[in-house]
């Protein structure tokens, strides 16, 4: 069976009630089951986690090498900060979809630049919840393909 990680960074453990007029007011626990019904549906597993640690995220990435097929990851505010988690996604070569509940891209500057993007397969921004769904069906495509 084709098992995906999704990997959450800093303050997203606080969704629902952090900025719900950027963020939504939809649990990390709401999408992390309707995450797990979609897979379901899909033929797919997943593992899902959250860390407000760089270094557990890093850790969680390492692991999924040999364990899981892909990589879903909401980095948060390490996306634009981060070369370790870049690096631990190029070190680990599982396919990996970026994830953003806003449009980073309409937000502040300093949120434009992404370490991530240069070794993900693709980014998905500002379609809030839903984007992990949009995140799995096109990781689902991509796997089935090969």
């Amino acid at each position: 069976m084709t098992s995906v990680m999704i990997l959450n960074g800093p303050n997203l453990n606080l969704l629902g009630t952090r900025q719900p007029e950027v963020y939504g007011k939809t649990t990390l626990a709401d999408i992390e089951a309707s995450c797990a019904a979609h897979a379901k549906a899909l033929g797919i597993s997943v593992t899902c986690a959250q860390s407000n640690d760089e270094g557990t995220l890093i850790d969680h990435i390492h692991a999924a090498r040999g364990s899981h097929d892909a990589i879903i990851l909401n980095a948060g505010a390490y996306t634009h900060t981060s070369i370790a988690l870049m690096d631990a996604i190029s070190s680990v070569e599982l396919p990996t979809i970026e994830l953003h509940l806003s449009n980073i891209h309409a937000r502040e500057t300093y949120r434009h630049k992404s370490f991530i993007a240069p070794v993900a397969i693709g980014q998905i921004c500002g379609f809030g919840p839903h984007g992990y769904i949009l995140a799995l069906d096109a990781l689902a495509a991509r796997l089935s393909a090969k």
